[in-house]
């Protein structure tokens, strides 16, 4: 049977309505809220409030919204004027479970749309991203063509322009004089004519390499360059970090070693039964049971230094922290030894039930009565037969319900 909630509360004006249901001790994840034009349901285990609305309302209109324990829903009225009551109380079963019927099927009707509505704008988000892509690579492949065109168009261009150079550059011919002579003059002319001739082409290729050497272009300029590297503890480059994640991260790990090196140094003048985490425990239930809590808190705290993995410690240490008033800190111990206590079997089944019963005692001190009744169930779950825990869930129960205190 799920518990009605009562201590709600609501205000009005004549277009709206403002309705707070508390929700202490619950995230918004786990709150389930149903809410059509005539009908409003909010529930979260074991808790329900629900509401056969006075009049109808504008439900795509309606907002939930739920944060510091309180779940605030705001409804649109569709007729303006002012309400008399919050809900009808009047229906019969038969009607209520009608209307319960068909603000279901409304609400699933509604979730359905969503998702397919989500999925339709998922899909277009994946087809729009997916043809930026195609367009930047067809865009990327153009550019690319585009240079090599260039760059093709630039070569040709200079192989005409060699070529061209190459043809004009050509070698002059010396025409002798033709006058009649004797043969013997002849002879004389051409030896001349060809002597003339070989000292033009060697001019002419003393020339030619002169200029091709005047042509080359001079010797490169060395130097050296400095390359400075930015110092880096992560091997990521530095414009592709996190630097504020990477600097916090750093100072959690230097806190940690120099927690680590305190621990080791305190650890250093022990006695050799002191370093014995059984021993320690063993230790810290005496002084439980001989009311020295302090003494106790510290020989756990000692043996909890020597090893982090002993669910007793903490559940221990937490029992003493209940004595002293420390509720905050009973919690995280109790929830620390509830985390140990992986995965539940039946040999550690009696250690997980006193670690949700001091976690559940500390909550209810903290008036936290919802989430001790949720440690005190899960506790009953493991031993369903202790009558003891029986009597103490049925209290906080009533005190839910603002009919009893509770004292545990």
């Amino acid at each position: 049977m799920p518990l009605i909630i009562k201590d709600y509360s609501w205000t009005q004006t004549e277009s709206t309505v403002y309705i707070n249901v508390p929700v202490k001790g619950t995230k918004a994840a786990k709150v389930d809220v149903i809410s059509t034009d005539e009908y409003l349901k909010v529930h979260f285990p074991p808790f329900l409030f629900e509401a056969f609305l006075f009049e109808p309302v504008i439900d795509d209109k309606s907002i939930a919204k739920i944060g510091n324990g309180v779940a605030i829903i705001i409804l649109q009225k569709r007729t303006h004027r002012m309400w008399e009551h919050l809900m009808i109380c009047n229906y019969n079963k038969d009607k209520m479970k009608e209307i319960r019927e068909r603000a279901l099927l409304k609400a699933q009707e509604k979730l359905g749309m969503e998702t397919k509505a989500k999925a339709a704008k998922r899909q277009d988000e994946k087809k729009y991203a997916l043809e930026t892509m195609m367009r930047l690579d067809q865009e990327e492949r153009d550019r690319i063509q585009k240079m090599k065109n260039d760059e093709r168009e630039k070569a040709t261009a200079e192989l005409e322009a060699w070529k061209e150079k190459k043809d004009t550059v050509k070698e002059p011919q010396v025409k002798m004089p033709c006058c009649p002579r004797t043969k013997l003059d002849k002879t004389k002319a051409s030896s001349v004519g060809l002597a003339v001739k070989c000292d033009q082409r060697s001019s002419h290729e003393a020339s030619s390499k002169k200029k091709r050497q005047v042509d080359l272009p001079a010797p490169r300029s060395f130097g050296t360059i400095q390359l400075k590297f930015t110092p880096r503890v992560f091997p990521t480059a530095l414009r592709e970090s996190r630097l504020p994640e990477e600097e916090e991260w750093l100072k959690k790990q230097a806190e940690a070693r120099r927690a680590v090196s305190a621990d080791l140094a305190e650890l250093k003048d022990l006695k050799e039964e002191e370093r014995n985490p059984d021993w320690l425990k063993e230790k810290g239930d005496k002084y439980f049971s001989t009311g020295n809590y302090l003494g106790a808190i510290n020989a756990y705290n000692l043996a909890i230094k020597l090893n982090r993995k002993i669910p007793a410690l903490y559940s221990n240490r937490a029992a003493c922290h209940l004595k002293l008033r420390n509720l905050h800190k009973a919690i995280e111990d109790s929830s620390q030894a509830l985390d140990l206590l992986t995965p539940p079997v039946a040999d550690n089944a009696a250690a997980r039930a006193r670690a949700h019963v001091r976690r559940g005692t500390a909550f209810c001190e903290l008036e936290l009565y919802a989430e001790g009744l949720l440690d005190y169930q899960a506790a009953l779950l493991i031993s369903p037969q202790n009558e003891s825990l029986q009597a103490d869930a049925q209290r906080i129960r009533l005190i839910i319900q603002g009919s009893d205190r509770v004292v545990l």
